[in-house]
C-alpha cells in the first residue's frame, strides 16, 4: 500500500518507523531526489506533498513523500478533501506517501474516513503506565529484537526501571547488550548494576497514597514536577491504576472467583496479574478505595481549568493519604 498514516505521542517508536520506511522505499543513491519532508509551516503543504507524490521518480527505487504533522484527520476544507479524493485512489505505485501526526484522528471526518479506505493507519501511542503486563511484554519484545538475553525476572526488573519510555527503553538495551556479549542471560542483578532505575514514577506515588505516606508521596510529586512529566499525565495514571484496584476489589466481594472474569471486568490484559493485585487490595476498604476516585477526578477538571500543577497536586495528595489513614 503506497499510503501511511502514522499517529501517536510516542515519538521515538514513530520515528523509527518512519527511518524503517525510507529504508525500505529509498534506493540510497537516489535518495536525494526521491525524498521530500514537508513540514506544516510550508504553504499548501498537503496540496504540495499530493503533487509531489504524483511526480515520477528518478533513477531507482521508489518516491517517498512525507507530510509533516499534518492536520487533514482533525480538520479538513471541502477543497481538500476534493482533492484527496481525486488524487488518493490514483497515486503510482512508485510512489509512498507518508503522513505523520500526534493526534488521533477524527473518526467522524470525510479525510479520516477516506484514509481508512486508502491507508495503512498505524498508531504509536505509549502504553499507559498502569498497564503493567504490556509494558513487560514491550520490553520482552525489543530486547529480542536488539539480541539482548534476559532472564524472566530482568524484563521485569527493566520494564519497571523504564516504564513505558521507549527511547529509554532503546538506550538502555544498547547498553545490556554490549555487557551481555558473550555471556549467558543477564539476571536482574545485571540489570540493577547497569540500568539507572526511574524509580520517580506515578505508579509509585499511588502506593505512597495507598499506604498513607504522606511525606513520601509529596516528595514523589516534586521529583515528578522537577522531570517535567506534565501534571494531567501523573494524574491519569493515578485514576488508571485506583479504578483497577477498585475493580478488583468490587469483583471480589460480589464473590466473583474466576480471575479471567476479573481481569476482564478490571481490563487488566494478563488474568495472571489478578493474583498479586488481589494481595495488594486485601487491606485496603471498598469504601477507601470509591473515595479515591471523586477526588482524582476534582483534581483533573482543576488542572484542565488552569489551577497551578505542583500546588493543585500537592493540596490532592495530602487529602488522598488522609482517606488511607
Amino acid at each position: 500500500m503506497p499510503i501511511y498514516l502514522y499517529w501517536g505521542e510516542d515519538d521515538f517508536t514513530l520515528q523509527q518507523a518512519v527511518g524503517k520506511l525510507r529504508e525500505t522505499v529509498l534506493d540510497p543513491q537516489w535518495a536525494s531526489f526521491n525524498y521530500d519532508k514537508i513540514s506544516p509551516e510550508q504553504p499548501d503543504a498537503a496540496i504540495q506533498a499530493l503533487n509531489q507524490a504524483m511526480t515520477p521518480t528518478f533513477g531507482a527505487g521508489q518516491r517517498l513523500v512525507w507530510l509533516v504533522d499534518t492536520t487533514i484527520t482533525q480538520h479538513c476544507s471541502e477543497d481538500l478533501l476534493a482533492e484527496l479524493q481525486r488524487t488518493l485512489p490514483v497515486l503510482p505505485k512508485s510512489s509512498v506517501l507518508l503522513m505523520t501526526c500526534r493526534s488521533k484522528p477524527d473518526g467522524r471526518l470525510k479525510s479520516t474516513k477516506l484514509l481508512q479506505n486508502h491507508a495503512d493507519v498505524r498508531e504509536f501511542s505509549p502504553i499507559p503506565p498502569w498497564k503493567t503486563d504490556q509494558i513487560v511484554q514491550q520490553v520482552r519484545q525489543a530486547a529480542q529484537e536488539v539480541g539482548v538475553k534476559l532472564t524472566a525476572d530482568a524484563i521485569e526488573l527493566l520494564a519497571e526501571s523504564v516504564g513505558n519510555d521507549t527511547r529509554l527503553l532503546s538506550s538502555e538495551l544498547k547498553k545490556l547488550r554490549l555487557f551481555g556479549l558473550g555471556k549467558p542471560p543477564l539476571n536482574a542483578d545485571a540489570v540493577a548494576f547497569l540500568v539507572t532505575a526511574n524509580t520517580q514514577n506515578s505508579l509509585q506515588l499511588a502506593l505512597a497514597i495507598r499506604g498513607a505516606d504522606t511525606g513520601k508521596a509529596l516528595g514523589l510529586v516534586a521529583d515528578l514536577i522537577d522531570r517535567n512529566e506534565p501534571a494531567l499525565r501523573i494524574v491519569a495514571t493515578l485514576i488508571g491504576q485506583f479504578r483497577t484496584w477498585l475493580w478488583v476489589k468490587l469483583m471480589i466481594q460480589s464473590g466473583e472467583r474466576d480471575e479471567k472474569a476479573i481481569a476482564t471486568a478490571a481490563e487488566v490484559g494478563n488474568p495472571k496479574r489478578i493474583y498479586f493485585l488481589k494481595q495488594e487490595v486485601n487491606s485496603l476498604t471498598l469504601q477507601k478505595l470509591s473515595a479515591t476516585l471523586p477526588v482524582l477526578l476534582d483534581l483533573e477538571v482543576s488542572l484542565k481549568q488552569g489551577a497551578e500543577a505542583t500546588t493543585a497536586l500537592q493540596t490532592k495528595v495530602i487529602e488522598l493519604c488522609h482517606i488511607y489513614k
